[in-house]
């Protein structure tokens, strides 16, 4: 759902369980917020930003994409 979110993790090799240690969440709620169930709320989007996405815009990390499946 968040293709440019994946696409940044990918060239930083950065995994679900690194954002969801940034977050101090557990790894099922970053997946659930990846796919879609659930949504990343403003603070948590701007915390993944500011700390491991700073040269990239919130905006492109976290449009949402539909899927074709």
């Amino acid at each position: 759902m968040y293709n440019n979110l994946r696409a940044e993790m990918a060239r930083k090799e950065l995994t679900i369980q690194d954002l969801a240690d940034c977050l101090g969440v557990r790894y099922a709620t970053v997946c659930d917020k990846l796919n879609g169930k659930y949504r990343f709320y403003y603070d948590e989007a701007k915390k993944l930003k500011d700390e491991l996405f700073p040269e990239c815009d919130i905006e492109y990390l976290f449009e949402r994409h539909r899927s074709t499946a």
